[in-house]
């Protein structure tokens, strides 16, 4: 049986981002799906390259080691023998002792009230040592699916969709740089030759939809989400209200390009654009709101490797959910309702 062919857009969310590895890890395990191009950003991006090595070179085993070998890069403990015990405390108890510790809240109000210009020399992006160890000959070259990485265009406040022999270090850099903890990252532009300075491009694209509109790509277009995008209680106490902040910040360009995905097919549907004026876009999603409801932004910024367990195990499960109650959509029809998000 022909693979059924698909776009992946993975969601920034730091330490989060152990969620979609699981769901990544669980997919690439599905002979019946294959990943025609992938479009993300920080954690999203990071995880995108690591598959994009691997499937470079035809090989879907290799994609899940060096998905795993980031995650352990990062925390993650990989070995089963530990599971029972990190599978042991909630995750919500581990957010709010991260949270109500002395040592988060110091780095904290520091990160608020002193620019990491200020550091000087004594301070690096933590992220530099992990992503110089990528193998770029694999994810810059033309085999396996086509990838894309955002970051956020400083001085412009636009988006940047770097691709092809474009990513690199910088590049994937960028794209996680968060401006209250790390200097903008400078890339060289190659029209120009000017300078240019990026910040996290969840800002702008988290991650970016439009790459993957290419008329030689699939419809289907499967989201990994991080960022709950509903929240039922209402935030009260200033660290719920700042979670939130953060939360809805970095999910507005993908909901701006949802409800724009949601204008074009009604356009479709009521006949008002003729068939293949524009591109019939399906879109899928995996989350689990639950468990991100339970988490904040410093399980985010402070990796721990029972979280990052969690994170990995319920990615698993809601890709198998998904494919077990959707997979024989793809290729047919949207499985994520967005006339419920936006008519």
């Amino acid at each position: 049986m022909t693979p059924k062919r698909i776009n992946l857009a993975l969601q920034g969310g730091g330490a989060h981002g152990a969620f979609t590895w699981g769901v990544l890890d669980r997919l690439l395990q599905e002979p019946g799906i294959k990943i025609a191009a992938i479009s993300g950003t920080s954690a999203g991006a990071l995880n995108g390259a690591a598959v994009k090595a691997g499937l470079s070179q035809g090989s879907r085993a290799l994609a899940r080691e060096n998905l795993a070998w980031l995650w352990e890069q990062m925390g993650a403990i990989t070995d089963e023998r530990f599971n029972a015990w990190l599978g042991a405390i909630s995750p919500l108890a581990i957010s709010h002792w991260i949270e109500t510790s002395l040592p988060f809240a110091i780095g904290d109000a520091v990160s608020r009230m002193v620019s990491p210009y200020n550091y000087g020399p004594f301070f690096g992006n933590p992220l530099s040592p992990i992503v110089e160890k990528f193998h770029y000959e694999n994810i810059c070259c033309a085999e396996g699916p086509e990838f894309f990485v955002c970051a956020t265009n400083v001085r412009t406040g636009k988006i940047r969709v770097f691709g092809g022999d474009e990513i690199g270090t910088r590049p994937l850099l960028a794209s996680a740089c968060l401006p209250t903890l790390f200097k903008a990252v400078e890339i060289e532009d190659r029209e120009t030759g000017q300078s240019e300075a990026y910040w996290d491009g969840g800002y702008t694209g988290n991650p970016a939809l439009f790459p993957l509109f290419e008329p030689h790509l699939p419809d289907d277009i499967l989201i990994v989400n991080i960022n709950p995008l509903i929240r039922h209680k209402v935030p009260t106490t200033a660290r719920e209200i700042q979670n939130r902040v953060n939360e809805v910040s970095f999910n507005a360009s993908l909901l701006s390009e949802l409800r724009a995905i949601r204008f074009v097919q009604r356009l479709l549907a009521d006949g008002s654009l003729a068939p293949g004026s524009m591109k019939n876009v399906l879109v899928h999603m995996i989350s689990d709101d639950a468990l991100m409801r339970q988490l904040s932004v410093a399980t985010k910024v402070v990796p721990v490797p029972q979280v990052l367990h969690q994170m990995f195990e319920a990615g698993v499960t809601a890709c198998d959910s998904f494919l077990a109650e959707h997979g024989d959509r793809i290729g047919q029809e949207s499985s994520a309702d967005l006339a419920a998000m936006f008519d």
